[in-house]
């Protein structure tokens, strides 16, 4: 480390480095994880950096190969200049005004929830100091992601600001580093910028409400009537079926309705066009954000499918079902009688497994090209086909394993406790019209129409016939 004469600049390279071509710097006001990180980005792809700070003698460890001076000397070097600070801490840019004249400000900050203060941070900032030239970027990267580079995560900077040169500039620099430039307009979107980061899952809320709700709905439902009503009616006590049996009854349900919740949008927007007349007529805002978030609730889907077949892995292996066989076994030894073999239930059974086990199969499927690694490999028309027409396949095996579960049990009196339908037959409920309705949009008539309107295709009202001749 060398200091100069001055003792305003403290050199950080080594004594034995060949002296690199002159070039303008880049400069960081601040010395945090951020800062350190976005300098240390910048040398790695070829930049000079030297960092402003207060104390230049005292401000702890820095990439190799920068310079640290005091702001207003950092200031002149530099015509970019990054400002890692907290807003909290902006007052003494007022002081360097000359220094700052006619630079470009990249402000990164963010705060710490939303509506924090009257204007965005970057708002302050060009108010702050009017001769500069404010763009809002960079503040959706993390340290992290600046010093392990872009991935598909985090490949994005979103940029405003209100001078296209300015933003050109910052735009270079982040191309440079290996990011995607986004330019959000002028510097008034700096507000929904700086809250990005504040949000928290926001595609994933209501899939995640959903499935909280339809969990805790049908986990309550069959804890009556399985668990409560055999305490109350018969005077056993099952409750420790609550662990496992019932859990695995309640994850299929949650799984299939989500599924069919996927693919009930589609049909409501093709019937709204169908109605309709044309596709020039916006969707209602819920069935918007309805669609918008149908990939969260296929993934919240897939993840109780999952959960449903290795609770079932666990089945053989439970000590009531190892009791209730080896039961059944010496009692059938002490009566001297053997059961017969049925086979229709042998039919059923196989055929129950094995659907369910093509279901999921193709749930694994669709879960595996919604990643974005994978559908970026598939041309829209095979990401189509996937999502859309084996989707609707997953989910016809989906159901059928449930019809076939449930076999000739709703002609029983015993299955419904308490004038009260199973779990499974709730959960049909939905898939079923799903799937019929998509069958009546098949129809080659329907079918037709349905496609011209998505060509372009409008249906012509008499009324507004009428109209147009009148006005012509």
């Amino acid at each position: 480390i060398q200091l100069s004469s001055t003792d305003k600049t403290v050199s950080l390279c080594p004594l034995n480095m060949a002296a690199a071509p002159e070039q303008t710097p880049l400069c960081i006001f601040g010395t945090g994880d951020l800062g350190f990180s976005l300098g240390r980005r910048l040398l790695q792809s070829g930049y000079r950096v030297v960092y402003g700070s207060r104390r230049p003698h005292s401000c702890g460890p820095l990439p190799p190969g920068t310079q640290v001076m005091s702001h207003g000397a950092a200031a002149q070097s530099a015509n970019l200049v990054f400002i890692c600070i907290h807003r909290e801490n902006y007052g003494f840019l007022e002081t360097l005004l000359p220094e700052l004249r006619g630079k470009v400000l990249v402000d990164v900050s963010n705060n710490l929830k939303k509506n924090q203060y009257p204007e965005a941070n970057a708002e302050y900032l060009q108010r702050l100091v009017p001769g500069a030239h404010v763009v809002k970027g960079f503040n959706t990267l993390s340290a992290w992601a600046l010093q392990n580079g872009p991935s598909d995560a985090n490949r994005q900077v979103y940029l405003c600001g209100n001078s296209a040169e300015a933003k050109q500039t910052v735009a270079e620099t982040a191309t440079k580093l290996g990011f995607t430039v986004l330019d959000r307009g002028s510097l008034s979107a700096a507000r929904e910028l700086e809250d990005f980061p504040l949000q928290l899952f926001p595609e994933w809320r209501m899939p995640l409400r959903l499935a909280v709700g339809l969990t805790a709905f049908f986990f309550f439902y069959l804890l009556i009537r399985d668990v409560i009503y055999a305490y109350v009616e018969q005077q056993k006590d099952i409750s420790f079926r609550i662990m496992v049996s019932l859990a695995n009854k309640v994850f299929p349900i949650v799984s299939l309705i989500m599924l069919s919740l996927c693919y009930l949008p589609g049909v409501i927007a093709a019937l709204l066009q169908l109605y309709r007349g044309t596709k020039y007529k916006r969707f209602p805002d819920w069935l918007d954000r309805w669609m918008l978030c149908r990939k969260q609730l296929g993934l919240v889907a897939l993840a109780f499918a999952s959960l449903h077949v290795l609770y079932t892995l666990l089945i053989p292996i439970r000590y009531y079902v190892r009791y209730k066989v080896a039961a059944s076994t010496i009692s059938q030894i002490k009566e001297n009688r053997t059961s017969e073999f049925d086979t229709a239930i042998a039919w059923r059974t196989d055929s129950y497994y094995s659907v369910g086990i093509l279901g999921f199969g193709l749930y694994l499927l669709l879960g595996i090209t919604s990643l974005p690694s994978v559908s970026n490999a598939l041309s829209w028309r095979e990401f189509s086909f996937i999502q859309s027409k084996l989707g609707y396949v997953t989910l016809l095996f989906c159901t059928l394993h449930t019809y076939l579960y449930g076999w000739n049990k709703f002609l029983r009196p015993s299955t419904y406790k308490w004038y009260t339908p199973p779990g499974y037959m709730l959960s049909l409920i939905v898939p079923t019209v799903v799937l019929v309705v998509k069958l009546l949009l098949l129809l080659p008539c329907v079918d037709r129409t349905l496609t011209r309107i998505r060509q372009g295709w409008e249906r012509t009202d008499p009324e507004d016939g009428c109209e147009k001749s009148l006005l012509a």
